[in-house]
Order: structure tokens, then C-alpha cells, then sequence
């Protein structure tokens, strides 16, 4: 007799990466982005192929080396991972230098955080924290795709990450760098938190709808 297979429901659930990503999409891609994330939560697969360029960025700024983490990197990953890390390491070493003098700088312990909207939960995840001489501190979230991040995927993370600031890194600024181009982003002056809630307060209701159509599919 064949044991009955288990139809536990899976949660709706995303990464700040997944939803940021999902809020940058139009029309039908959105429905197959979610179903796709649904089939990677249900299977719990995954897997960071940025891991090792992190570490070597947070070693550069907790060691004030200026980039010489960064700088032997793509040596030590597998081959197939070293265009990638190729194409990776100027722009961050650019961002790097663009701090100031590396002993001016230390690296900030962030903690990850759950956000909810409405009823879908968002882990909200930035990869490490800075903090200046002066005391102001900036919690970091790196974009790799290989397009510049959209006025959507700048302002959700951002927007999410202030949300939270008190679990992440108290008193910080979130920030989103661009990592190919070695650029920050920061909250627009002229954003209007209000409006951006009630924005991502709708995506995120539409996210939990297309999740529970592809679960009865």
C-alpha cells in the first residue's frame, strides 16, 4: 500500500528579494513569479551564489583593507561562479572606496526582521550594517541583477527596511547599493511613506491571491 503523500498547505511567504522583485513585475509574469516562489518554498530549495562575494565585502570593511577581499574573490569561487563575480567586484570596490578612508568605517551587525502586510509575511533581510566615525550607521541591502533596480524595487526596500529599522539596526538609514554600478540608493525626499504602504498593502494582497490560485492548481 502506498503511504498517503502529505498535502500540508504552504504559507504564503516572501523574501524581501522575492517581494521586491514580484512588485517590479506587470500583468501575467507576476502570477508565474509567485507560483515559482510557492514551488521553492514547498521543495525548500536554494541557493546564494553571491555568499562568498558578501563575505569578502563585509571583511573588507570590518578589516579597513580597502578592497582587497574583494580583490581575490573571483580566485576562489568555483570557475562557472567567476564571470559573475568578475563583472561584481568593480562597482563594489568603487561603492567601497566611496565610504571614505577605510578605518573611518566599521562593519554593523544587523538582524533580520518579519514584516507583515496585511496577512503576508516579508523577511526583511539586509546583508550587513555600516557605521561612520561620527556614529551615524546605514543598513545595507545589495542589488546584483544585472539591470539597475527600478523606482519600484529602490522604493519598496527601502520603504520596508525603514519600517523595521528598530529591529534591523537602530537609528540606521537604509540603504540599497547597486552593486554592478557601485552606486547607493537612498529614500527619495519627496516619497510619501504613506502612499507607498498603502502601494505595497495592495501588492501584497494580490501576492497572497495569485498564491492561493497556483496552490489550488
Amino acid at each position: 500500500m502506498t503511504a498517503p503523500t502529505s498535502t500540508a498547505p504552504v504559507t504564503p511567504y516572501a523574501t524581501l528579494l522575492g517581494f521586491t522583485r514580484y512588485v517590479d513585475r506587470t500583468g501575467p509574469t507576476k502570477a508565474t513569479f509567485v507560483g515559482g516562489l510557492r514551488k521553492q518554498r514547498a521543495s525548500r530549495h536554494g541557493f546564494n551564489p553571491h555568499g562568498q562575494f558578501v563575505k569578502a565585502l563585509k571583511a573588507d570593511v570590518a578589516f579597513h583593507t580597502g578592497g582587497t577581499h574583494l580583490a581575490q574573490v573571483a580566485d576562489l569561487v568555483r570557475p562557472r561562479w567567476r564571470p559573475l563575480y568578475e563583472a561584481l567586484v568593480p562597482g563594489a570596490t568603487a561603492w567601497l572606496h566611496s565610504l571614505g578612508e577605510p578605518a573611518g568605517v566599521d562593519l554593523a551587525q544587523t538582524r533580520d526582521a518579519l514584516a507583515m502586510l496585511g496577512d503576508l509575511p516579508v523577511k526583511i533581510n539586509p546583508q550587513f550594517g555600516v557605521r561612520y566615525a561620527d556614529g551615524h550607521a546605514e543598513a545595507i541591502r545589495l542589488h546584483f541583477d544585472e539591470a539597475p533596480p527600478s523606482e519600484e524595487v529602490t522604493l519598496a526596500t527601502l520603504h520596508l527596511m525603514a519600517r523595521h529599522m528598530d529591529a534591523v539596526l537602530p537609528h540606521a538609514e537604509p540603504v540599497l547599493v547597486d552593486v554592478r554600478r557601485g552606486q547607493s540608493h537612498r529614500m527619495p525626499a519627496t516619497a510619501r511613506p504613506e502612499q507607498v504602504e498603502q502601494w505595497l498593502a495592495g501588492e501584497a494582497a494580490a501576492f497572497r491571491a495569485i498564491w492561493s490560485t497556483t496552490a489550488a492548481a
